[in-house]
């Protein structure tokens, strides 16, 4: 039973781990765009490096791991998570940073998908869900941890304030002039840390069930003739690209619009962001529980809506506050359209799956195209009009979703006119 818990806390920690490295580029955006001395659309070039390879990856990441191991695949994907981060800490370059990305996206991609079944085994089926929903928690916590650490790092280095080990040591390894590199040493330590801890560590045998195993090329070949499969692939490029046009964007607007310090206010900030992104996970699991959750979909997409268009027009006090409720409304989007498209094919679920995770691409094409127009305009504002399309797009999804199986929704209320129906 020890073993048991002490598995299901590592798999937890690699959670937070995938979600502290993934949520970092928000916050050191308007950094790497000063120091770099790049357009915004140049600039939106990383992070679509970095989605590219969760796009690149998923579906390999499936099949390595149905050929050998949960552990193996742990192996590869923190190695490569520590080369990304260590290639970029000593030879800082924009060409050296796509480089970097891509190799710690796919590490990422590789994590994401070796660490669900195996959840799954260590911790129960009958856990599962429960799980599940504390690994997303963790992730949204890590989320939130991540800009602060950056905002507390870099801040120590550019003050040289002594505080500790860690910041004396950076101070030695990064440059005076780009202090934000220090969270790609930080995130080299860690993926190297984790690697010690899995090898200690005996993993069991993971039956991969249906929904969980990659398919052939044929059913892969198949499911892309599908409208269906295709509409909800784009629905998850569209939420992605939501989400980290936002992100991405919000640091650096709330610097040229309102004059914030990115490295303190503008990371408070996107931590902001992510924390609203996890309470509104927990509202979410509500809702559907007693409402369709197309009808979900509808309400949270009308209010992300509402609140990016406070966020951009708005006072600084007013985007403040609206740009992390963006995240809040954000929040269920990712799992309502998962089920939905799920439930609306009738097999093959786990090459499905492996579809839509490489949908997760659109989280990189949504910053350059961002930037691009930002860039020909010269108006931030004009640039993230292309997160008001993608948000449009996912507020379709509730009118034209068809569900095999609906959602099950608890009957608050019964109705006579219900009762006398039934009898």
């Amino acid at each position: 039973m020890n073993k048991s818990k002490f598995l299901v806390g590592l798999v937890l920690l690699t959670f937070f781990v995938v979600s502290f490295i993934t949520n970092i580029l928000g916050p050191i955006f308007p950094s790497l765009v000063s120091d770099f001395n790049i357009s915004l659309a140049i600039a939106g070039f990383l992070p679509f490096s970095f989605f590219a390879a969760y796009g690149v990856m998923s579906i390999p990441a499936g099949v390595l791991v149905d050929r050998y191991s949960e552990k193996t695949v742990l192996y590869i994907a923190f190695i490569m998570a520590a080369t990304g981060s260590l290639l970029f800490g000593l030879m800082p370059s924009f060409t050296m940073a796509m480089m970097s990305l891509f190799l710690i996206g796919s590490g990422m991609a590789m994590l994401q998908v070796a660490i669900n079944p195996l959840l799954r085994v260590v911790g129960g089926e009958e856990n599962f869900a429960f799980y599940s929903v504390s690994g997303q928690l963790l992730f949204g916590a890590a989320g939130t941890l991540s800009p602060l650490v950056y905002s507390h790092i870099v801040t120590g280095l550019e003050t040289e304030a002594s505080a500790g080990l860690l910041i004396s040591t950076l101070n030695k390894l990064v440059p005076s002039e780009m202090s934000w590199l220090s969270m790609y040493w930080l995130f080299a330590l860690i993926s190297l840390a984790m690697l010690v801890l899995i090898s200690l560590v005996k993993f069991p045998t993971v039956q991969r069930n249906s929904n969980e195993s990659a398919g052939t090329f044929d059913i892969y070949k198949a499911l892309l003739k599908n409208k269906t499969v295709i509409l909800f692939f784009i629905a998850i490029a569209a939420y992605v690209g939501a989400e980290q046009g936002v992100a991405n964007a919000m640091s650096l607007f709330l610097q040229q619009y309102h004059g914030l310090d990115p490295v303190t206010e503008g990371a408070g900030v996107v931590s902001q962001f992510w924390l609203m992104l996890t309470l509104g996970c927990i509202l979410g699991l509500g809702l559907v529980k007693v409402l369709d959750s197309r009808l979900v979909l509808i309400g949270f997409s009308l209010c992300a809506i509402a609140s990016l268009t406070a966020a951009i027009l708005g006072s600084t006090q007013v985007a403040m506050t609206a740009f992390p409720l963006v995240g809040f409304f954000l929040s269920v989007m990712w799992s309502v359209i998962f089920s939905l498209a799920l439930n609306s094919v009738k097999r093959d679920h786990g090459s499905v799956a492996g579809i839509l995770c490489t949908g997760i691409i659109g989280g990189g094409l949504a910053s350059p195209l961002v930037g691009f127009i930002a860039d020909t305009s010269g108006d931030l504002r004009l640039g993230m009009l292309v997160v008001y399309a993608l948000l449009l797009y996912i507020l379709s999804i509730g009118f034209w979703a068809k569900p095999l199986v609906s959602n099950k929704t608890i009957q608050l209320f019964k109705s006579k006119g219900d009762v006398s129906t039934q009898v």
